[in-house]
């Protein structure tokens, strides 16, 4: 395992999420950021996790699939305040599973 360089999060960040195939209407799509702070932030806070994974982050020239966000958006590092994803609630669970 290589050693990791610092990461500067104040680079601009395109990231790039997986296409939803169960939804019938469209998922999130290409979004380019400011800052690779605000992409991960998104990522982990907003886009559903169909969505996460086989999402990558293009920042520079280095490419972040799901585990390599997730481990920036942990990171001691991260600058901005972390929200936790609102979980679902369990009625629109049920009548998920339920169709």
């Amino acid at each position: 395992m290589r050693p990791l360089r610092p990461f500067n999060f104040n680079t601009s960040a395109e990231l790039f999420p997986a296409a939803i195939r169960k939804k019938k209407r469209a998922g999130f799509t290409y979004r380019r950021f400011g800052t690779a702070a605000e992409a991960v932030q998104f990522a982990m806070e907003q886009l559903p996790t169909d969505s996460l994974n086989g999402a990558y982050l293009q920042v520079e020239e280095a490419r972040f699939d799901q585990n390599g966000i997730r481990s920036l958006y942990e990171s001691e590092a991260f600058p901005l305040e972390r929200h936790r994803k609102p979980e679902p609630v369990a009625a629109e669970t049920d009548a998920a599973d339920a169709a």
